[in-house]
């Protein structure tokens, strides 16, 4: 916000015919200077808010993600996967709190990590106040929240608490430090002006940083345990395992769209910001509107492009697909929802229903076994979305969004040339590549040491039962599947004594 000062060397001579005009002049400047500040505090109260309330918003996803993966999976996992989604947020709160935000935005620092500020020591601070720690681990915890989806129904709860805290406390911080701390070696806002082939990667609010990265993690934890029981037959064509409950799934999916709202628009921090001449129509707060609608309209027009082809697929027209398209281009605008114009915003839901829609094709033929499509939808449709910020950033955008450089390179197909292509061609592979040799480790190692994968019997018997004490339903047909299990049991028993 533009500021202006009383001076009462100014002033004075301007009162001069009039008695103890020096006196009048300080007087008539403390009153302007003590009026500019309640505006100074206002602007601080408003844009706090702002950024409060897209924190809520935000944290009201975790809900999302736990009523979607709920209805995703079979009746049997459901209090198993629900729990993983609160252990999520809890656990990463924790680590999140004592080194997560200090790797994250701990500056100054190098560009690789941050090294100040763990377990919020120095907040709050003229750069960061608590609000921005917690709309910051909100985003942490959205990206543990899709590894659990695509290792859901057969793991063990115990790899879910490690992979959970190293994700959200150390590998996540890491990335989004790169991209989006002042001291970042990608990111557009650096400090120094030294950015990545003079652009940095413009990831407005994540599809690399948040949803790529949970998915290579969710990936490799998939890739290694193997896909569930039943879910390929013995010549490897896949067979469908539907999850018990499409109303959750709906649900799940309309409380993620609502949620968008403050993870998009929200992650411009404040709005309380002119665009040029103070008093004008336009400012910030259109910016964060003109957000809200990109995001809008590539949720929307992919749910559209997955709901008319999957029927020319497969024949029907199929809710969890449509639901999952409809999430893919959310996560596909991400990137750059900030910097294109709506029209553009239309592209990216197109393309990003066919990229998912291969992506789930490859999946198959792989024998790759994600029951949320986590991977395939945030990784895949994610990583169109960093390439689409790439080809269509209006160059008027990018300027008022990251002003520290006025006349950066924007988008190619507007004229923008190669330049942030190449950046953002950069992100794609270091995040892989960051991810893969941190988390793909940890997999491993859980794996060799049994602690990753749950048992044949367990799997079989499902999650609720054998882990968790009982199913989320309590019903008269779980009631009787339980009997029958155990009765197969003993009856096994018996003739294995015989």
């Amino acid at each position: 916000m533009a500021t202006s000062t009383c001076s009462a060397v100014h002033l004075t001579p301007l009162l001069s015919g009039a008695a103890n005009a020096t006196a009048a002049a300080q007087y008539i400047c403390d009153q302007f200077n003590g009026v500019e500040d309640k505006f100074g505090d206002a602007g601080h109260a408003v844009d706090t808010t702002f950024l409060l309330f897209s924190a809520y918003l935000v944290f009201a996803m975790q809900l999302g993600f736990a009523m979607l993966c709920a209805g995703s999976v079979r009746a049997k996992n459901t209090m198993n996967i629900m729990l993983t989604n609160v252990i999520d947020a809890a656990a990463g709160g924790l680590f999140y709190f004592l080194f997560g935000f200090a790797f994250a935005f701990g500056g100054p620092s190098n560009g690789f990590i941050g090294r100040h500020n763990f377990g919020l020591t120095s907040l709050p601070s003229e750069s960061f106040d608590y609000g921005y720690f917690l709309y910051q681990w909100c985003f942490a915890i959205a990206a543990a929240g899709i590894t659990s989806g695509s290792i859901a129904e057969r793991t063990q709860f115990t790899a879910y608490l490690l992979y959970s805290s190293l994700l959200t406390g150390f590998v996540y911080p890491v990335v989004a430090h790169w991209f989006w701390s002042g001291d970042g070696w990608a990111s557009p806002a650096r400090s120094d002006g030294k950015l990545l082939f003079g652009t940095g990667v413009i990831d407005f609010a994540g599809s690399g940083v948040v949803h790529l990265t949970g998915a290579i993690a969710g990936l490799w934890g998939a890739v290694i345990e193997g896909p569930r029981i039943g879910r390929f037959d013995h010549s490897g064509k896949p067979v469908a395992i539907r999850g018990h409950n499409g109303a959750l799934v709906v649900l799940g999916t309309f409380l993620l769209w609502f949620g968008w709202y403050g993870f998009n628009p929200g992650s411009f921090i404040t709005i309380f910001q002119a665009y040029g001449k103070s008093g004008a129509y336009y400012g910030q707060w259109s910016a964060v509107g003109r957000t809200a609608v990109t995001t809008t309209l590539s949720g929307c027009t992919a749910a559209l492009t997955t709901l008319f082809g999957k029927k020319v697929l497969i024949g029907n027209w199929n809710l969890t697909d449509v639901c999952n398209g409809l999430l893919g281009g959310f996560a596909a605008i991400t990137s750059g929802c900030s910097v294109v114009d709506p029209w553009a915003a239309v592209v990216c839901g197109f393309v990003a229903a066919w990229v998912l829609i291969a992506c789930n094709k490859l999946a198959e033929k792989l024998q790759y076994d994600d029951p949320l499509e986590a991977a395939q939808l945030h990784g895949g449709c994610g990583a169109w979305g960093i390439i689409f910020t790439a080809l269509f950033a209006k160059s008027k955008y990018v300027d008022e969004v990251y002003p520290g450089l006025p006349g950066r390179p924007h988008g190619l197909i507007l004229g923008g040339g190669p330049k942030l292509l190449a950046a953002h061609a950069v992100q794609i592979v270091v995040i892989i590549g960051w991810t893969t040799v941190t988390m793909g480790p940890l997999f491993l190692f859980l794996h060799k040491l049994e602690l990753l994968r749950i048992s044949h019997d367990d799997e079989m018997a499902g999650m609720d039962l054998t882990s968790h004490g009982g199913y989320a339903y309590n019903d008269d047909d779980f009631e009787e599947s339980k009997r029958r299990r155990e009765l197969a049991m003993v009856q096994q028993q018996e003739e294995e004594v015989v």
